[in-house]
């Protein structure tokens, strides 16, 4: 497999936390953690397979450390790359913007040209709407530490071998 770029907040606990786990799921694959706090634009067209992450903010929001990458994201040049998301969310208190931020990092890889893999079933969740949704499923894996903790060991493990198939 080739080397993959991991990118996500690592300032940010639960999203630090999901990450972590996702690259021990990997086991020897070789993963190069970037923190999006200090990454540059750039760096995502290093890779041939991306893996971003965010969890959720307040009314659907991306966190703010996203922020100031977005204007360079939107002239990456991302075709030939493959990009999975994850993201996390609390659909019990957020239920009409659960885990927007996946569908906001995916509609921002697509349109730099990168092909999305690691889409997931919606099946176990309870929520109103999400920009994560297309075609009845979340463009990538959907964590609720919040509500569903006991699931997200089992939903990491099966994402990332859905993962190790879709970017080979």
């Amino acid at each position: 497999m080739k080397k993959i770029g991991m990118f996500y907040g690592t300032n940010t606990v639960k999203t630090a936390l999901v990450a972590k786990e996702i690259k021990e799921a990997f086991g020897d694959a070789e993963i190069d953690v970037v923190s999006v706090e200090s990454a540059a634009g750039k760096e995502f067209e290093q890779y041939d397979n991306l893996i971003v992450g965010a969890a959720t903010w307040f009314d659907g929001e991306l966190p703010s450390y996203w922020d100031e990458l977005v204007p360079e994201l939107d002239s990456l040049v991302l075709k030939g790359k493959k990009v999975a998301v994850f993201g996390l969310g609390d659909q019990v208190n957020y239920p009409e913007n659960f885990v927007d931020g996946i569908g906001i990092l995916a509609d921002f890889m697509v349109s730099s040209g990168a092909a999305l893999v690691g889409k997931t079933s919606t099946e176990g969740y309870l929520f109103e709407q999400s920009r994560a949704l297309r075609d009845g499923q979340f463009l990538g894996l959907a964590i609720d530490i919040e509500n569903q903790s006991g699931q997200t060991h089992q939903r990491i493990k099966d994402w990332v071998e859905q993962l190790r198939k879709e970017f080979n």
